[in-house]
């Protein structure tokens, strides 16, 4: 794990940043390979102003969204500010203004509205392109469109009237096919409510139709999976209650107690067709891909047994367990005809990784081969000592891809005292087989207390270039790849 630094004013690679810009024609070493035309767009969070708890969890820190930009062998970078409601309500007082993520009973009262608690978003956790437009997301509330040529935040976003959930997913699934959008929002009836909404939307943008239905409980439900025929709405124990947060605590407390589920929805299928799958304690975050193979549901993702982060308590008040947050590559399958709710679990292949992995997005819901993730290879340790403040633990210093089909690790390594953020996959070109394309990810240098941007040929698993920031970075959620043809980027 990384410390990202004392966000109420400590110093180290994590400080707070408070500025804004642009780098042209950026330093590189090796050579930008002429076929990446498109962009590299990433989001996270950066406290503005410090948090009002200081115990706060980082997801509720301001969204700062940044891109490179891939032209000829060129790269250009630039970041801004996502400028939300909260975040100018916060410039405007000079102040934090917002207490506890996701609870605004905590919010000082010239900005408390628990019946509106969507308005309190930050938009940190996802970049996400459709219909031509770019937004950034996170799951508390809607949609921020972005200028994909300047970053400069357009406004809140709900389709043209057509999006009727208060809340809208970080995590959004396109068919590379026919290029619908299926899409989702939890809590979707208001604040700790267990209430579910889907919509879909053709590649125009135009809403097709919804189905609302409840989870077995309230809980976290960050990502799906989606197959050409299956919906699959992974929920474990994350739980959240009106009572606690009134009482001024954090919004999820992980209840050990709680088992975890699955649940599957044809992809033509109502509310009544939705079937709860039954596991015990487990945590999937993020998943990979998955695929509908005659009568069976299968899906890869990482996941692990307990709580994947420290800054949320157990509901008994019980010590934060690291062992129990570590992810693992799990396949688990799903027979439609049994009559039980249990399923198959098993791990592909025993290396631990974060809990952010990627695929060749074109392969969304099909049948595919590669799975990609950051992790730490313990065989390179980092020398504490030489990496400069701010930084504790083992780092995720390597980017692997596993093979499906063989179940091997092939590994890239960042070097001594860099840390990698996640990292995505760009195709060489549209019709580039699978696995065909580059690794583009941002790394830490906490020697040289800069960032850097590597370009891995994800086929050999090798570096061909690497873009030299003049300074650190912000830091990130998740990124995306977008081809030029995607955004109307000229």
């Amino acid at each position: 794990m990384v410390s990202f630094g004392d966000v109420t004013g400590g110093r180290g690679f994590g400080a707070p940043m408070r500025f804004e810009g642009s780098v042209y024609d950026c330093e590189v070493v090796g050579k930008v390979p002429t076929s990446l035309n498109g962009a590299f767009v990433r989001v996270g969070g950066e406290w503005f102003y410090p948090p009002m708890k200081p115990d706060d969890s980082p997801f509720n820190a301001d969204g700062y969204v940044s891109m490179f930009r891939f032209r000829n062998g060129i790269v250009d970078y630039t970041g801004r500010w996502v400028r939300t409601p909260r975040f100018e309500a916060d410039r405007k007082a000079g102040r934090q203004l917002y207490g506890y993520y996701r609870n605004p009973f905590t919010d000082d009262p010239s900005v408390r509205d628990p019946s509106r608690p969507n308005l309190r978003t930050v938009s940190n956790t996802n970049t996400f392109a459709f219909d031509g437009k770019l937004f950034t997301l996170k799951e508390d509330g809607l949609p921020i469109r972005i200028d994909p040529k300047t970053l400069e935040t357009v406004g809140s976003y709900n389709f043209g009237g057509q999006w009727t959930g208060e809340t809208f997913t970080a995590h959004p699934k396109l068919d590379p096919e026919t290029g619908e959008m299926i899409a989702f929002g939890y809590e979707a009836s208001g604040l700790a409510s267990n209430d579910i909404v889907f919509q879909f939307f053709d590649k125009a943008g135009k809403k097709k139709r919804e189905v609302r239905f409840k989870a077995p409980y309230v809980a976290m439900l960050h990502d799906i999976a989606i197959t050409e025929k299956h919906i699959l709405i992974p929920v474990c124990g994350y739980t959240a209650s009106v009572e606690r947060l009134r009482q001024g605590g954090v919004h999820w407390h992980w209840d050990s107690k709680l088992p975890s589920y699955v649940g599957i929805l044809p992809r033509d299928g109502e509310a009544k067709d939705v079937r709860w799958f039954k596991g015990p304690e487990s945590s999937t975050v993020h998943t990979f891909n998955a695929r509908t193979v005659g009568n069976k549901v299968i899906m890869e993702a990482p996941i692990g047994t307990s709580n994947p982060f420290p800054f949320f308590p157990s509901i008994d008040g019980g010590p934060y367990n690291p062992l129990g947050g570590r992810c693992f590559l799990r396949r688990q399958t799903f027979d439609l005809n049994s009559k039980s709710d249990g399923f198959t679990d098993e791990v592909v292949e025993g290396t631990d990784m974060t809990g952010l992995g990627r695929i060749d997005d074109r392969y969304t819901g099909r049948d595919y081969r590669y799975a990609y993730c950051g992790f730490a290879d313990r065989e390179k340790p980092f020398d504490e000592a030489k990496g400069g403040p701010g930084l504790k633990g083992r780092v995720t210093n390597s980017y692997g891809r596993w093979d499906l089909s063989t179940n091997r690790l092939a590994t890239y390594f960042a070097g001594d005292a860099h840390a990698l953020q996640e990292g995505c996959f760009a195709p060489k070109s549209p019709t580039a087989p699978e696995g065909d394309g580059y690794l583009i990810g941002v790394a830490s240098n906490y020697r040289e207390m800069r960032s850097e941007l590597v370009i891995i040929d994800a086929a050999q698993m090798q570096e061909v270039a690497r873009v030299i920031m003049p300074f650190r970075l912000s830091s990130q959620v998740h990124g995306n790849w977008f081809a030029d043809k995607q955004l109307a980027f000229a």
